[in-house]
């Protein structure tokens, strides 16, 4: 069994937030020299140091906190390798149609009126502002006041194209 030397600190990791900071505060020497630690490689040498630290910081949280799920990892490697903007927009709505059902946990955003709205998908509803809601609508005139879709008001619906006629 190892032994500690009394008085000797013990190593405590740093939280993510403190590493991300940390990070904020390197020059592109620092975070080049990060990147190699942390992917065990050189850096791309064309990346500025803006993209070197948006990369080494989505790493950090995604190994702290979990990555992409599978199929949205490979929804956007398609829409990357895509020929045109109409053709990601349909791959979008293809995975929009096949997501429909929210899991408990998941939280879902709203800005209305310059207020950030954070709501959270339970088991029993949603639950926003200390109550729980049976319906995305009732949260949505919980904060508005006025009768919304309330998974059109958070942006879960697609939007409705109303077509011209000729």
């Amino acid at each position: 069994m190892r032994q500690t030397r009394p008085g000797a600190k013990k190593a405590t990791r740093l939280s993510l937030d403190d590493e991300i900071a940390h990070l904020r505060g390197l020059d592109l020497h620092g975070l080049r020299a990060r990147w190699k630690s942390m992917f065990r490689r050189q850096p791309p040498s064309h990346l500025p140091r803006h993209l070197l630290f948006a990369v080494l910081a989505y790493r950090l949280q995604a190994d702290e906190l979990g990555d992409l799920d599978p199929a949205t990892a490979r929804l956007l490697r398609q829409i990357a390798t895509s020929r045109g903007t109409g053709e990601a927009s349909s791959l979008t709505k293809e995975f929009g149609r096949r997501r429909t059902e929210l899991k408990p946990g998941t939280i879902l955003t709203r800005e209305w009126n310059a207020h950030a709205y954070r709501v959270m998908v339970v088991d029993e509803g949603f639950a926003w502002n200390g109550k729980t809601y049976d319906s995305l609508s009732k949260v949505a005139f919980a904060i508005t006041g006025t009768r919304w879709n309330g998974p059109r008001f958070f942006g879960l619906r697609d939007k409705i194209v109303v077509e011209a006629k000729s």
